[in-house]
This record gives structure tokens, sequence and C-alpha cells, in this order.
């Protein structure tokens, strides 16, 4: 029998974990990046209990824990360095059945390609969705430089500005600017310990958090107008504006090349998509659900869409009706996180004195009744489990388990 073929546009962490779960189920999966190589843009990734279980569902879970560093305890700060909430890992892990955990992204990247054959992968590729195909008739067709590829499954897996979301829903509004841009660099430890934690200023915060390698992990975002740049280089632009907050934030700056520095706007999906498919085509990660960053659940949400995708998507399955359930266990879930990451980040971005004074009360009040309390906006998020099917690590039978 002819197996069935998906061809995946896109290799980021939704479009390599997309091609890796449809490959241990069954299907033949070329993934077409329009990069020189898969060198990930981003410095780290948290990956929520949530994201952990889908993983375990194509074998990777444990990997993905082994290489991520202990967490410990942390909490949110006000840039003099007042704690105005503690976290305890603790806590969290027995609400959500693990705790959260950071690697960097290229190591996320890496585990995932070695999931996948050596030819599957072609880099230097761009790829233009020309047909979407019809489930049950004609097969998708995607046209590269070196010819057109006929699929009987397409994954737009390409991101914010999503040539595949285009052509599926050319009347949708793109994804709409949030207000605020973000910085993201990976830096030496400084000198004197510190504990993970999440800084809230005006109109602006900044993390930190250690990784097993060693390092830092640290990320920023402030109020900015859209496509606003630092005159000089982003080292300065950061220096300016948390160059005079608590340690270790200075020290942080201190230690990064001007060049090492990340910075993006934040752009989200203001109005649902009707569906995430059409025809043999479907749509993962930003590509159908852009969010901010204000939850942590981005890659994590994708993750779970390559998830549940390969779930309902057997190759002998009726296309048709897979696609239409995939569509309809994602749209609900990742529109309410959509929303709740938006009105996190509105929290963010107040800048009057009144109002951050408000927020840093309630912030302080709710830590103080407890962890349970400031946890529960994870509910529904964190504490999500995977469809109970598994695909045995290694195999293309598609051999299932019970976890």
């Amino acid at each position: 029998m002819t197996t069935s073929h998906a061809v995946v546009i896109g290799s980021g962490i939704g479009g390599l974990t997309a091609a890796v779960a449809l490959y241990r189920s069954g299907w033949e999966v070329t993934v077409l990046e329009r990069s020189p190589s898969l060198e990930p843009i981003g410095a780290g990734i948290s990956l929520a209990p949530n994201s952990q279980r889908a993983l375990d569902v194509i074998g990777l879970g444990d990997a993905v824990r082994d290489l991520a560093g202990w967490q410990g305890d942390g909490g949110m700060r006000t840039p003099s360095g007042r704690w105005l909430a503690r976290t305890d890992s603790a806590a969290a892990a027995a609400r959500f059945g693990g705790p959260l955990v950071l690697l960097p992204r290229s190591a996320l990247v890496e585990l995932l390609r070695a999931g996948l054959p050596g030819a599957a992968v072609r880099t230097g590729t761009s790829a233009l969705l020309v047909d979407a195909g019809h489930a049950g008739g004609r097969r998708a067709v995607v046209r590269t430089p070196s010819g057109d590829i006929e699929a009987d499954l397409v994954v737009g897996a390409d991101g914010i500005r999503s040539g595949v979301r285009a052509a599926l829903f050319p009347r949708h509004p793109e994804p709409s600017y949030s207000g605020f841009t973000t910085w993201r660099v990976l830096a030496p430890a400084p000198e004197r310990p510190f504990a993970s934690h999440e800084t809230w200023g005006r109109g602006s915060l900044w993390g930190s958090h250690p990784m097993k390698d060693g390092r830092i992990y640290a990320y920023a975002a402030a109020t900015a107008p859209a496509g606003a740049r630092a005159a000089d280089d982003e080292k300065a632009e950061l220096l300016r504006r948390f160059g005079d907050w608590h340690h270790p934030v200075p020290e942080i700056i201190e230690a990064v090349e001007p060049g090492q520095v990340l910075r993006h706007d934040v752009h989200q999906m203001t109005v649902p998509l009707p569906a995430f498919h059409g025809g043999r085509t479907v749509l993962v990660g930003d590509a159908a659900h852009a969010m901010a960053p204000t939850l942590g659940q981005g890659g994590n949400q994708a993750i779970e869409d390559a998830v549940v995708l390969a779930h309902h998507m057997a190759p002998e399955a009726d296309q048709r009706a897979a696609a239409a359930a995939y569509s309809a266990d994602r749209q609900p879930r990742t529109t309410a996180i959509v929303r709740k990451a938006a009105r996190v980040s509105r929290m963010m971005q107040l800048s009057s004195r009144p109002a951050v004074t408000l927020r840093a009360g309630l912030m302080s009040a709710a830590s103080r009744l407890g962890p349970g309390l400031v946890l529960r906006a994870f509910d529904g998020i964190a504490d999500w489990e995977p469809p109970r099917r598994t695909y045995a690590a290694g195999t293309r039978e598609g051999q299932r388990t019970r976890p």
C-alpha cells in the first residue's frame, strides 16, 4: 500500500512536533523550511505540564525533562526588588502533575529533529500552498523552487504571518499588534545567586530564570509603537529601560553582546479563525492562534496542536471527519487562552502610578492568601491531558499503548 504523505510548511516547534507525531503514526513526512538551517529564532522555552504530557504521547517527554533545569521557587517582584508574590514549585507540581521546566529552544529543536529521517527536512526551501486539496478527493499541492509536491495532508506551521492561513482564509484579519515589544537573551550566570523571578514595572516586565547548563534565560517586555527599534542597539535600549532594576537585571544585560539581544513585536489573533482546516490542509501554532506570551503558552499550545492532530489524522482515517474533529478540539481551547493572555498583557501594560500600585497590591494580597489562589490562573491550561493514544517511540507502525 502507498504510504500517505504529509507536507509540513515551517520547522518551528509546532511544525517539528507535528512532523514527529505524524511520522510515528504512520505518515511519510516532508518538512519544508525557507531558512537555510534549523537554528531556532529564540533563546529559551518554558514547557508547562500540559505540553510535557503531549510530548509523552510521542515518547519525548522524559527526554525534555532531562534537558530542563530545576526551577525551584521564585515569584514576582517590583523593580526595586520587593517581592509581590512567591511561587511554590511543589504546590504547582502537585496541582498540575509536574513542574514548569525551562530549556534552550535549540535543544528542543534538536530533540525533535532527531525523531525524523535525515531526508525529511528540507531547509532553504520556500513553499507556497497553491491548492488546499479536497478531503476524500484531489490531493493538496505545494509549490517549491524545485517543483510542485502533491500531498495527502498539508500542515501550515509557518508562523504569525502564515501564507497557508492566508490561502485558506484570504479575507480573515491578520494578527494585530498587541501594543508591546519583547526582548530575549541567553547570558552567563552572575556571580551572586538569585531566585527565579518575573518583575513587573510601569508598562514593562523582566524575567530571569536559570537553566541546567548554567546560563540564564532572560526576557523583557515593554509598551512601544509597532516597529520601533533602538537608535543605537538593543542592549543599550535594555540598559535604558531596565538598567536600574534590582539584581540581577543590570548584570544580565551587561553580560550580553549587543548582537545577542533578540527583539520582536508581539502580535495576537484578535479575531479567531472560523476553523483550523480547509480541504486537506490544517493549521497549527501561531499560524492558527497567535497569542501574547504573557501566559507562556505559545509553544505549549503548538505542541498540543501537533499531538491532537496526529491523534485524529491517522492515515486510514476519514480525512474530512478527522480535520473537523481537530478543529473542534483545538479552536475553543486556544481561543480561550488567546483571550486570557491578552487580558494579562493589558495588566502588564498598565503605566499610571495608581493603576500600578493597585495591581501590586492585588498581587501581594493573592500571594498572602496562599499559592493555590495564584496558581488558579492556570487551571484548565496546565492541567490539560492529551488524547490517550500513544505512538511507540521509534516506530512507524502506529503501535498504540495506554499510558
